[in-house]
């Protein structure tokens, strides 16, 4: 029996974000004596992302002289009409068309060979030329040079064609510097189209498959430079259509809205489109529009149909614009109470988030980890996913349930998730012929990935699994109903490991699970060596990818899944308010198929409460430790994972299961805890799943206040095996219920408890739980928490923010005493960097929101509306909100892996796997991808590249804090 663990990098970054936020004013402070300047040398990289009547533009400014620069005034002028609106990163003034940029008080410091990055946003009309020339403390920068500024005119964002007509591409690009433009490239996605040489760029595409399609420019200069265009979404439909934009209108009691019609193709004859509602709230109806004419000349252009709303009321309504010869076009049009202005930007996001051509989905509707491919954090490319952003979109629309009447959307979230991300009878064939008395064997983790293959042991005892037969008798099946993490949507890789089948290989259309992290806390996303879930030898080595991992005298062909927990957890979550909401408006029985699959999904769940090898919790410090005789092996925590495998041949007939002895303080959901032991709707039917949630509910709420420091952050979390490995910890290490304090449990590359994002994320389920039950001691946690995170949060006049982005700990909470907890005067965080992560910034905005709501605090309440105001003032794109990231950590796509000498393999699409590769050299479809030559600049000695990600989870959680904010506050 082979046990498989995982390790997940962090969420986000751990570069600090320097992009996009703003400094207080009670933080400015005279410069610090400038360097000499005759010492200044310097490069200006300047970049724009452009939407036609404004900008945001990003500098990066780096030191290439060998003198430290001690505060820096920048200087640079436009040609245009451009007009400053504000400014991040420093302080920004404009004085007619000349600008100045000064440092902030805490990056006015750069050292030799490094570089900041500061940040404007302008509005302009007519011509956005880039600057000629930038100046740093008055000395010109030289041996700079800006990529060209490239705009892609057409086609219009959202439109729609007729498959096989000629979908027109053009774009505008400028150099800089004096280069001119060699070539202009167009792309769907990461699909090169064609390329133009000479202006005015254009492109006749007619190949384009039925669909959505992210289309974008790409301009290449006479001087080696590129920039690529904003992408621009459209859809290609199987014939003539009508176009009907935006996809979801709010309208309030009383009022009237508008959305706009046209048709897709020229037609030969005069058209009528008529339009009627086919469905949903009555109080919502056609006032004008209703039948339309469309001729030969006038097709293209938008006539808008209007839909009122009765002065009572509330709830959604479908809406379809029909024409003979023509695929309609749907609307969903929502009725809202008169004052709910946040229910409007729920939609609002909502519509642009589930719009097909905006590219968040696939085309079977699964949700992509981010619009653009090239991201790496803990998915190595964007268009894979995660079960946590399935749990995201399950999320998505029981929100979008509460605020439209409207349940399908839910139910088919959590059949998307079910057919797709749950692994089928057929992906885990053998689970028959697991034995619940020897879960697995014994592997220990290691420090280094060059400690790895790990040796199996078969003389450490296993403690035996005490809930797998309640569950078989419980569900009348051997097979796990939980999530598997990691998915590449789009076979990127090539293992074209779909449901129910195992390595189809690169021509395989479907979604693919994969895996990565496998090789203790200190393996980084840029150290991982991908492999199938699905491992029958066809792609790696001799053995598949096994003997990278664990070392054993010979390997069969095998399947192994692994569970991350906060995601399944996450779902539950979702489907309690679910059915809270669906009842309220009296369409219980529309989601109660569902919720009881989300009671089965938490009974299964409890695998992460359990140790690795479910030994007996408490004080182990050696393999020899003992075993556990039942429940005495649950620490009845959320723990990083759970995982479970077995030989593919049904003749081999072995399987195995493990749980994890590590929790993280961030993963811990005593919300989903609270629904799954209170909420009738969501009992376990196993026998005991609901007393184990019971017990988990008061565990995880003590682990809080445990883990709590000082000044209110919460710590990295415990262990039951010190170093994976049931390792003696430290001398005087604290303890929770015999579990060790590990500041920085399960991962190490980045510490993985430097994120405030975790804060966010978990405070949040803390206070739905105090919200819904006033629960005394999530009210205290919560109470010290939120004085220290709002002290620690600005909000400027003009709207704009910063948060806490990465936190430093030192110290240590007092051994945990459930009677008379410790003050924990030795455990303190600080606060290193900020930023306005927008993500993070939906989730901690939802935390106060419903804090405030139980608590009454007025500063809560106001500091959750600043932060929506915010974003929704400043943030906004066509494709939902976002922010412009410098991706530092970037350098590393030259990384070295960790390949044992003398092993050799190949990957699917034939990239050797050897001792020699390189994170990127066994990725080599990332030199396919429109923004690759931003990394070839950058690992060449160019600036770190910027991006702006629309990832999915982020959207969602704004998305949510804008309808819980209506909800409970507005």
């Amino acid at each position: 029996m082979l046990p498989r663990t995982r390790r997940r990098a962090t969420r986000r970054l751990w570069t600090a974000f320097i992009a996009a936020f703003a400094v207080p004013l009670s933080m400015l402070a005279a410069n610090p004596t400038p360097a000499q300047a005759a010492a200044v040398q310097c490069n200006v990289d300047y970049k724009t992302n452009d939407w036609g009547s404004g900008f945001t533009a990003d500098l990066t400014i780096t030191n290439r002289g060998t003198d430290v620069i001690d505060g820096w005034t920048l200087t640079y002028a436009y040609s245009g009409n451009q007009r400053l609106t504000n400014g991040w990163n420093g302080t920004w003034s404009q004085s007619g068309q000349s600008i100045t940029v000064r440092n902030a008080s805490w990056n006015g410091r750069i050292a030799a060979g490094a570089a900041v990055t500061t940040g404007g946003q302008f509005t302009y009309s007519g011509s956005n030329a880039a600057p000629t020339s930038f100046a740093v403390n008055g000395v010109n920068c030289v041996g700079a040079h800006q990529p060209p500024i490239t705009v892609l005119t057409s086609p219009a964002p959202g439109s729609v064609y007729t498959q096989g007509a000629a979908v027109p591409l053009a774009a505008t690009a400028a150099a800089a510097d004096g280069a001119t433009i060699t070539k202009v490239e167009f792309y769907d996605d990461t699909t090169l189209l064609g390329t133009d040489t000479s202006a005015p760029y254009s492109l006749s595409a007619s190949n384009l498959a039925v669909g959505s399609h992210s289309l974008l420019a790409k301009a290449y200069d006479s001087l080696g430079a590129s920039g690529e265009s904003t992408p621009v979404g459209v859809t290609v439909a199987s014939g003539p259509a009508v176009v009907a934009s935006p996809s979801q209108l709010p309208v309030r009691q009383g009022e009237s809205g508008t959305y706009e019609v046209k048709l897709s193709t020229q037609p030969s004859a005069n058209v009528t489109v008529t339009t009627a509602r086919t469905g949903g709230n009555t109080g919502l109806s056609v006032t004008g529009g209703a039948t339309l004419t469309f001729t030969p000349s006038n097709w293209s252009t938008a006539q808008k149909v209007t839909i009122t709303a009765a002065s009572s009321g509330t709830g959604a309504a479908t809406f379809e614009s029909t024409a003979t010869g023509h695929a309609k076009a749907t609307v969903t049009v929502t009725q809202i109470a008169g004052a709910k202005e946040y229910d409007a930007r729920f939609l609002e996001l909502y519509g642009k988030i589930t719009d097909p051509a905006n590219g968040y989905f696939s085309p079977e509707g699964i949700p992509y980890h981010s619009v653009e491919t090239l991201i790496v954090e803990a998915p190595d490319h964007g268009h894979e996913t995660t079960s946590e952003a399935y749990s995201y979109l399950i999320w998505l629309q029981a929100m979008y349930g509460k605020v439209t009447g409207d349940w399908t959307k839910f139910n088919g979230a959590w059949e998307t998730m079910e057919k797709f991300m749950i692994p089928t009878h057929a992906d885990q064939p053998t689970n028959s012929f697991y034995n619940a008395s020897k879960p697995a064997t014994y592997a220990p983790e290691h420090d280094l990935p060059s400690q790895y293959p790990s040796q199996l042991d078969t003389g450490v005892s296993v403690g035996p699994d005490p809930i797998a037969s309640e569950l078989k008798s419980a569900y009348g099946t051997d097979d796990v109903y939980g999530m598997h993490w990691l998915q590449d949507v789009d076979n990127v890789y090539g293992y074209g490991n779909e449901p129910g089948k195992c390595e189809a290989g690169p021509t395989a259309t479907g979604p693919s699970y994969i895996n990565t992290f496998q090789r203790g806390p200190q393996e980084s996303v840029w150290e991982t060596i991908p492999q199938p879930t699905c491992d029958a030898f066809k792609y790696g080595g001799t053995n598949g990818y096994l003997d990278l991992f664990t070392k054993d005298a010979s390997y069969a062909k095998q399947w192994k899944f692994t569970n991350a927990p906060d995601a399944d957890a996450r779902a539950v979550q979702a489907a309690y308010w679910a059915d809270l909401w669906a009842k309220e408006q009296g369409n219980g029985s529309a989601v109660a198929g569902t919720v009881t699959k989300a009671a089965k999904m938490g009974d299964y769940l409890r695998y992460a409460m359990y140790d690795k090898y479910f030994k007996k919790i408490g004080n182990c410090t050696s393999p020899s430790c003992p075993a556990g005789t039942g429940k005495d092996s649950s620490h009845y925590l959320l723990s990083w994972y759970y995982a479970w495998g077995g030989a593919t041949d049904t003749s081999a007939g072995w399987a195995w299961r493990i749980g994890s002895s590590h929790a993280h303080g961030g993963y811990q959901n005593p919300m989903a805890a609270y629904a799954l032991a209170n909420y009738a709707s969501l009992k376990p039917k196993s026998a005991t799943g609901q007393a184990d949630w019971a017990k988990s509910l008061t565990r995880q709420v003590e682990f809080y206040r445990w883990l709590q420091s000082a000044e209110g952050a919460i710590a990295g979390g415990a262990t039951n095996s010190w170093a994976g490995r049931y390792a003696t910890p430290p001398s005087g290490t604290p303890t929770f219920y015999g579990m060790y304090y590990d500041e920085k449990p399960v991962y190490h590359d980045p510490p993985s408890n430097q994120w405030f994002g975790f804060q966010a994320w978990s405070m949040q389920r803390v206070a739905e739980l105090y919200q819904q039950t006033g629960n005394a001691m999530a009210k205290s946690v919560l109470d010290k928490w939120v004085d220290w995170a709002l002290s620690e949060t600005t909000i400027n006049p003009d709207g704009t923010f910063r948060i806490p982005s990465t936190l430093r700990w030192s110290g240590a909470p007092d051994t945990w005493n459930a009677a008379n907890p410790g003050a924990n005067n030795s455990l303190h965080v600080s606060v290193t960097d900020y930023s306005s992560d927008v993500g993070v910034a939906g989730s901690y905005a939802n935390t106060l929101i419903h804090y405030a709501d139980r608590s009454g605090d007025t500063e809560a309440a106001r500091v959750a509306k600043a932060l929506l105001d915010g974003m929704w003032e400043h943030n906004q794109d066509a494709l939902g909100i976002a922010v412009p990231e410098t991706r530092t950590d970037y350098s590393r796509f030259n990384d070295t892996l960790y390949v044992p000498s003398g092993w050799s393999g190949t990957m699917p699409n034939g990239d050797k796997i050897n001792s020699s590769s390189t994170f990127a050299s066994i990725r080599t479809f990332y030199k396919n991808d429109p923004s690759w030559s931003k990394i070839e600049n950058y690992l060449a000695g160019g600036a770190a590249p910027t991006f702006t990600y629309h990832r999915f989870w982020a959207q969602a959680d704004i998305a949510l804090a804008m309808g819980s904010y209506a909800e409970l506050l507005e």
